[in-house]
């Protein structure tokens, strides 16, 4: 009979899931002792807590028999199980499907070179940081921060500096080449370099990894006015954004621990918790939650707090976020803090105790989206108390456990003194219609439309509840295009010139198959203004080849999430308003049919295409060998990528986009 063997990847994840202070537990009696956990040894039938559990290192230790090990160590030692046995049991206990295999020659992680890459470019980023001349202005902007040496090494901080090739020719010495480098993200290469260039230069370096504790990327942030502020890895085949957490590998313990998670928004807001003592914290690489993201936390908490900022913009993610988190059966609260305060600025100057304060304040998403709108007077008359409901439904919708659901209908019928059971069929209603929804715009004569909802005033005429949660009822249509000549208005700081009004009232149409991929993208971004967001994060507007379609997607960027339609128009160019006139015509769109996943792949295939294209044409005009053989082996590198994005075609034959 062959030998089997689990996957030591598999291994690792369930090393990393599971927390070793309750499995322990269900066999001794434990009690807390500072940063460990004592009780009487099961080994050697002790009495004295000489046995003790460390939930950092994921180990044991008993000081009589000397007994110690992880997780796996103890099952098999306590339960008499063999190594397969022990990880399938420990597996069960956290969710994880074990599954072991025959025997065969270790295949080696496809990965691990981009993670050694990685791993040698965080030591190289902290050699710079701690360099007297280079890593100068770093350590004082660090320290300004009110970070020391010892935070520095404890998180991995480092510098890069303004060297464009330093980086690219250690890592070379180490034998790491320019392919390896591109795939990791270290390097990036422009239109009309005929060179890679490292992507961080003049940045103090922020660490990411992923679950398990590996490198995966950087997050780079300025120290002047280098814009943008912060500049993250791109995507990349250990990297993606929307799977990834800053500070889970180090946070999970914490969080099984503790029971909760505290969700914040920058890098130095959960560096600045941990240093406190608060160490169940992460940040998304992005300001709202995704889909993946709050999967991963409901993994190792089921009540988690959102402390964002108090701005506008951390309200709308916050919000945001909360009804991902609903949607996977989480408590979600809502931390408050003052005016003016983000979590890095109030924790230094206030401390842990503080901040134990306003966690302990916190609450539920959907009673702090009802303190708003009564903070604001939305329940002072029928016509603002129909629209505020109208806002406040999807949140009801989102939330997946049923007994939370029918708290947030009693809530509301509490606030609007509506019968329960018309608020629950109302949600049901508006949750089907979601899904048949088809445009519906009614032509009316152009009135003076609000602008963006200001938090600080209260509400009146045209201006709508002070969140971003679901659509509005009713609405009219999209204004005629202008004159050719007539010129964009700018987006005025987001209070710019107010156009006709016209609101979304249904969603657009479903992008057809045949469709170019940048109008299928718009098409879905006017559905759901965070798809904007998602693809922003891999391309920027500006690499969008239709101009209007750029033009869409920078302003659908650029605008608030309450902003009505008839304020997006009028900031469009003619060409613009045409496309939108277009995209918001024909036929339904189904949200769930929509594969927006498709169509980035469609769009990052055309833009390596475009890059293919370019290593051709550079290929034909150089007769250096060399040359030729390093651009043969990217160009190599390029198809089989395209090859990953869209396996049905060919990368050279699929038609142009």
């Amino acid at each position: 009979m062959r030998a089997r063997m689990i996957a030591d990847e598999l291994v690792e994840q369930v090393r990393s899931a599971a927390d070793i202070v309750e499995i322990v537990s269900e066999f001794v009696p434990l009690r807390r002792s500072g940063g460990t956990w004592r009780g009487p040894c099961p080994f050697h039938q002790g009495k004295n807590p000489n046995f003790s559990v460390s939930p950092s290192h994921g180990s044991y230790h008993c000081f009589v028999c000397h007994e110690s090990g992880d997780v796996f160590t103890f099952v098999r030692k306590r339960l008499g199980l063999d190594w397969p046995a022990a990880v399938k049991y420990v597996g069960e206990k956290v969710g994880i499907e074990v599954i072991d295999t025959p025997r065969r020659a270790q295949v080696q992680d496809p990965n691990a070179p981009n993670h050694e890459a990685l791993a040698a470019a965080a030591e190289w980023f902290q050699q710079q940081l701690s360099d007297e001349q280079i890593g100068r202005d770093a350590r004082a902007y660090l320290t300004q921060r009110g970070l020391d040496s010892g935070a520095w090494q404890r998180f991995g901080l480092g510098f890069a500096p303004r060297d464009a090739q330093a980086l690219r020719r250690y890592l070379h010495s180490l034998g790491h080449d320019d392919a390896r480098l591109l795939e990791a993200g270290l390097l990036g290469l422009r239109d009309g370099d005929t060179e890679p260039r490292v992507r961080f230069r003049g940045r103090v370096m922020f660490p990411i990894h992923d679950e398990l504790g590996r490198p995966v990327g950087f997050g780079g942030r300025a120290m002047g006015d280098d814009q943008p502020k912060y500049l993250n890895s791109p995507e990349s085949p250990v990297f993606q954004k929307r799977r990834t957490l800053y500070g889970l590998h180090t946070a999970k313990q914490a969080m099984r621990r503790t029971e909760r998670a505290i969700v914040v928004e920058g890098y130095l807001d959960a560096i600045r918790l941990a240093l406190a003592g608060i160490e169940e914290v992460v940040a998304p690489l992005g300001t709202a939650l995704t889909e993946e993201q709050a999967k991963l936390l409901v993994r190792y908490a089921s009540e988690i707090f959102l402390l964002y900022d108090s701005d506008e913009a951390g309200q709308k993610a916050t919000f945001r976020s909360g009804m991902e988190l609903l949607r996977e059966k989480a408590a979600v609260r809502v931390v408050t803090l003052p005016d003016g305060e983000d979590p890095d600025s109030y924790v230094r100057v206030q401390g842990r105790s503080a901040m134990e304060t306003q966690l302990a304040q916190a609450i539920d998403v959907f009673d702090r989206q009802v303190q708003l709108l009564e903070r604001r007077g939305w329940f002072s008359d029928l016509r603002r108390s129909r629209r505020a409901v109208d806002k406040l439904l999807p949140t009801i919708r989102a939330a997946a456990d049923p007994l939370t659901r029918d708290l947030y209908v009693a809530r509301l019928a509490d606030v609007t003194r509506l019968d329960k059971a018309a608020i629950a069929a109302e949600a049901e209603a508006q949750a089907e219609a979601e899904r048949r929804r088809s445009t519906a715009l009614v032509r009316q004569s152009p009135q003076q439309a609000g602008p963006p909802t200001d938090f600080g005033a209260p509400p009146h005429e045209g201006q709508g509840p002070p969140f971003d949660v679901g659509e509005e009822q009713g609405g009219v249509a999209l204004p005629e295009p202008a004159s050719d000549k007539a010129a964009r208005t700018p987006w005025k700081g987001r209070r710019g010139k107010q156009g006709p009004e016209w609101k979304v009232t249904a969603i657009p149409p479903r992008p057809r198959s045949d469709e170019p991929v940048e109008r299928a993208l718009v098409r879905a971004m006017l559905f759901d203004r965070g798809v904007a967001e998602r693809v922003a994060e891999r391309h920027p507007p500006e690499s969008f080849r239709s101009d209007a379609c750029s033009e869409l997607f920078g302003v659908l960027l650029d605008a608030p999430f309450d902003c009505d339609i008839e304020q997006i128009a009028s900031h469009l160019s003619p060409d613009a308003l045409r496309v939108l006139r277009e995209l918001t015509e024909g036929s339904p769109f189904d949200a769930e049919a929509a594969d927006i996943t498709l169509s980035l792949s469609r769009l990052d295939a055309r833009i390596l295409e475009d890059r293919v294209d370019a290593i051709l044409e550079a290929m034909r005009r150089t007769d250096d060998r060399t040359e030729k053989d390093t651009l043969m082996r990217e160009r190599l590198e390029l198809e089989t990528e395209l090859r990953r994005l869209l396996p049905i075609r060919s990368p050279r034959t699929k038609p142009r986009r």
